[in-house]
């Protein structure tokens, strides 16, 4: 508990110092925002999409996603705090200006809505994930309509492969987060349960939709 506790600590000094340093203090220069927006086009589009949003399984969308919370995700991924083989090889390779560059680019990108399910959505299953949602107060951090803010995620609009399987690894304590916030709201939700919850939430279309599941 106090190597997670002082994980926390250490994440979110490091992130508050990249987040409030002047770009220009960090190497940038007039124009990076365009430069990083050609550089995610090279780099990170082909799995990622041009648009932040892309159809390979597993991978998150980041169109509409937050600064701080890129920039978050970047950090981890240098630092090798979280896992992923692709990412950590990117991102070890970017200096402090390249995670801020990045970070800032992305949270150009608009929401993008995601493509329609397949098959319509189960009702019964959607009030479910509601219930859960409410029940775990998912709404206190990333907000009535799920768009997120700062370092909080927006989960609008994002895949639900993605959403099921961050769920799983925060219970499980693989992934680790910007504070021990996520890993304590999950971790006593059973796995079919947060499945419902991905289900519900990547399927959500507005904080006051009175039709789930279409």
């Amino acid at each position: 508990m106090r190597s997670a506790a002082r994980h926390a600590i250490t994440v979110a000094t490091a992130l508050f110092w990249l987040a409030a340093l002047p770009a220009a203090a960090q190497g940038n220069k007039p124009g990076a925002p365009g430069a990083y927006g050609q550089r995610f086009a090279a780099l990170c589009a082909a799995c990622h999409g041009a648009n932040g949003r892309a159809d390979m399984p597993g991978t998150p969308a980041l169109a509409g996603q937050h600064a701080f919370y890129a920039i978050t995700q970047l950090f981890l991924f240098r630092e090798g705090r979280r896992a992923n083989e692709a990412m950590s090889a990117v991102a070890k390779t970017m200096t402090d200006a390249d995670l801020r560059g990045f970070s800032d680019f992305i949270a150009t990108l608009p929401p993008v809505p995601a493509p329609p399910p397949a098959t319509p959505g189960d009702a019964a299953r959607m009030l479910r994930g509601q219930s859960l949602a409410q029940a775990h107060r998912c709404v206190n951090c990333h907000g009535a309509d799920f768009s997120g803010g700062q370092q909080v995620p927006r989960l609008a609009q994002q895949r639900e492969d993605y959403l099921q399987l961050t769920l799983r690894e925060f219970r499980s304590g693989k992934r680790p987060g910007y504070t021990q916030a996520m890993g304590a709201a999950v971790s006593g939700i059973p796995p079919e349960d947060l499945d419902t919850l991905a289900y519900y939430i990547s399927r959500f279309t507005g904080a006051g939709d009175k039709q789930p599941g279409k």
